[in-house]
């Protein structure tokens, strides 16, 4: 292709949805703060957070404002380079898994249609599989650069709690594969919007049930989260962060929260499906505007359950959570994967 026939247009349409797709992600993750707070005080019979505007609106700016201007500190005994690539792995991993996913169908622009969809590849899922792997790496490097024993002893806790259910998160989405012959979240949502065929999560119950705890686990979200053990460990693998690289971590898991939420919604909920509505009826542009008004409502209400769970449950032992990894979810995703490939074959015969 010729530098003439190259579509500049393309281009600065994905740059401008790579701008606005980051932003939110940002400002959702950044008022995840203030709603967990919230959520946290109404379970709890107190007010939360009320000072920093009506209700306590502003507070995530002002959080965000302290982090920003306190002191950046490295410990001596740091690897400096290490100390200061941990967190902004952790942080540019959180951002790129949002890359393939659909937030909507297409708007159109002056008779030009644009995907509201940065990438749109045939191995979408593996893709979200692999830059999460390499998100632990973000882990594990700042808790080794820390030059802390407590600190190191976190990271390998999370190192093996990612690895571990990422084998029965894994597991449970090849079953979700039989049943939809592609690993394109775009194809898996048109799919799941065709006439006559329902949700996957009447097809994959159990799918989504052990996708949906390995999210928790993946997410060190409670009761998973043992690399940040402040009864155990002091503070976990972070204790020795400060400023915005201590938020560079705090936003990341709230971004991976977000994200996660919104897979699973795609995946197993229709993503930006609306159920008995016809979109080819609607203008495309106020069709795609519900698709994402419906997305984010899907989304939103995990991020929900994911702030009640933390809020209810206690956090696990470590023997306990290598023990549900192992001998339980990994064994339920097999027989689900066996049950999925029989029916799949009767369908066939």
């Amino acid at each position: 292709m010729t530098l003439l026939a190259f579509d500049w247009l393309y281009l600065v349409e994905k740059l401008v949805l790579i701008a606005v797709i980051i932003s939110a992600s940002l400002l959702i993750a950044m008022y995840a703060t203030y709603f967990e707070r919230k959520v946290a005080a109404w379970m709890q019979d107190r007010i939360g957070p009320d000072r920093a505007g009506p209700f306590g609106i502003l507070q995530p700016l002002a959080d965000g404002g302290k982090l920003f201007f306190k002191e950046e500190i490295i410990p001596n005994a740091a690897n400096k380079w290490l100390f200061i690539l941990g967190p902004c792995m952790a942080m540019l991993t959180a951002m790129m898994t949002s890359a393939v996913i659909p937030w909507g169908s297409k708007i159109d622009l002056g008779g030009r249609e644009i995907a509201l969809q940065i990438a749109d590849v045939n191995i979408g899922m593996l893709y979200i599989f692999g830059v999460v792997s390499f998100g632990v790496y973000g882990i594990m490097i700042g808790g080794w650069s820390s030059n802390n024993k407590f600190s190191l002893m976190a990271a390998l806790r999370g190192a093996s709690q990612v690895i571990s259910y990422e084998l029965a998160m894994g597991l449970s989405l090849i079953a979700l594969l039989m049943l939809t012959g592609s690993l394109s979240l775009k194809t898996i949502v048109e799919q799941q919007m065709s006439h006559g065929n329902l949700w996957n999560i009447a097809y994959q119950p159990l799918g989504f049930f052990i996708f949906f705890v390995c999210a928790l686990a993946e997410c060190n979200r409670a009761p998973f989260d043992l690399p940040e053990a402040e009864s155990e460990l002091n503070m976990g693998y972070h204790q020795e962060y400060s400023s915005m690289k201590l938020g560079f971590y705090l936003f990341a898991e709230y971004i991976n929260m977000f994200i996660s939420s919104a897979i699973m919604a795609t995946l197993f909920f229709g993503g930006y499906d609306v159920p008995f509505l016809d979109e080819s009826t609607l203008n495309p542009n106020i069709a795609a505007l519900i698709g994402i008004a419906a997305l984010l409502a899907k989304t939103f209400f995990f991020i929900f359950v994911f702030m009640w769970i933390r809020w209810t449950l206690p956090r696990f032992r470590y023997d306990q959570l290598m023990d549900i990894g192992w001998k339980k979810l990994i064994p339920l995703a097999l027989v689900n994967m066996v049950i999925t490939a029989v029916v799949v074959l009767l369908r066939q015969g």
